[in-house]
């Protein structure tokens, strides 16, 4: 693999702790600073990266203690960054990307890219100017479940792809999360959320969207913390929270789409794909597995895993865009695929709030597929 990409972790909230657990068994990449506005959680994050890092693996790929830096200015700037991974909040997301591209380090950050169509321009200019990378989460779309699931389609295995159906619901993430007013503001709500798992899946399966239909509410206007140290405060629903809509893809097919935070119970399939000569289920894009099931014939069967990064957690689409690097081919959780998706929820919430349908600005070139294991089964050391 050569040389390792060096990795400035910014932000050691919670879901760092699925990245941590994940990066140092991944070839070509090796963390090396964290930072955090609170000192103490990435001092913990730097620790544990540490411990992980001194198995026999990582071990034998060079692993280095984990610097703790005192602001993201700071880390972007060390010598020992090659790349900086954003897990700040949705709101901090193009202020940490741009510092970043302007000290010259590739970008890998959480979903959504940003909160703005002009940030996530801003963001894309930076990047081309300066020869840059940037990825984007979610990878979970490189596993095995969804990568399965495209690759039925792709074989035809459900004729030509008619119709498909998105839905996620919850009642909030305010039962378990104990700071969770982000996701109440600007930013947040359950498209922004969680849409760009969905999102993201239905542009491997069924190629971009190019019109919306929309339709939203925000049954509640205030919420309360229900676990933690803060249970029981009460704080400002900023957003939508139930938001419902139609895609319409590039190949024709139209997508139903729902994603709430008001529902508080539901038997609803996460994705079906419905085609010409059959009917598709496709597991939770927010996992990187699960069961792959086609209707053909009478029946449901259950389809073998075919394709996608077989064992893929949190950091598989970081692990991905090193990999590009080296290759000098297009990464597959791809800042142009962020910005798109991004662009459809923005372009759906607006449609609902003018009650009406619109055109979505952009569009993106579906990613290659990935195939079964594919380059990361590699072991270390592998060229």
């Amino acid at each position: 693999m050569g040389e390792p990409l060096r990795i400035g972790l910014v932000g050691a909230g919670k879901i760092s702790r699925a990245y941590l657990d994940t990066l140092p068994r991944l070839p070509g990449l090796r963390l090396t600073a964290v930072t955090d506005l609170n000192r103490a959680r990435a001092e913990a994050a730097a620790k544990s990266a540490e411990a992980a890092a001194r198995g026999a693996e990582a071990a034998a790929r060079g692993a280095q203690g984990v610097a703790v830096a005192a602001s993201a200015e700071e880390l972007v700037a060390r010598e020992d960054v090659d790349a900086v991974l954003n897990l700040t909040i949705p709101v901090a997301h193009a202020e940490v990307a741009l510092a970043a591209l302007a000290a010259g380090r590739h970008v890998y950050g959480e979903k959504p890219l940003t909160g703005t169509r002009e940030e996530a321009d801003a963001i894309m200019g930076a990047a081309q100017r300066a020869g840059l990378r940037v990825g984007c989460a979610p990878d979970t779309v490189l596993g095995p479940g969804t990568q399965t699931a495209r690759k039925a389609v792709d074989d035809g295995l459900i004729g030509t792809p008619v119709a498909a159906t998105a839905f996620m619901t919850t009642a909030g993430h305010e039962a378990w999360h104990p700071d969770p007013e982000f996701y109440y503001r600007p930013g947040g709500g359950p498209l922004l959320d969680m849409g760009p798992y969905y999102l993201s899946a239905l542009v491997h399966l069924l190629g971009p969207v190019v019109r919306v239909t929309g339709a939203a509410s925000r049954p509640r206007a205030q919420r309360g913390i229900g676990s933690g140290p803060r249970a029981g405060e009460r704080f400002a629903v900023e957003v939508d929270t139930h938001v419902t809509g139609v895609l319409e893809h590039r190949g024709g097919a139209l997508t139903t789409l729902l994603m709430s935070f008001d529902v508080h119970a539901a038997r609803l399939p996460r994705i079906e794909v419905h085609g010409s000569e059959g009917s598709l289920s496709v597991p939770d894009p927010n996992t990187f597995d699960g069961p792959v099931e086609l209707w053909r014939g009478g029946a449901w069967e259950p389809l073998p895993p075919s394709a996608g990064y077989a064992g893929s957690a949190r950091g598989y689409g970081l692990a991905d865009l090193a990999l590009a690097l080296k290759a000098g081919r297009p990464h597959r959780a791809s800042a142009e695929l962020a910005r798109h998706v991004l662009d459809v929820m923005l372009t759906l919430l607006d449609a609902a709030r003018e009650r009406t349908s619109l055109p979505v600005g952009t569009t993106c070139s579906r990613p290659e597929p990935v195939p079964f294991v594919g380059e990361l089964s590699a072991p270390a050391g592998h060229g």
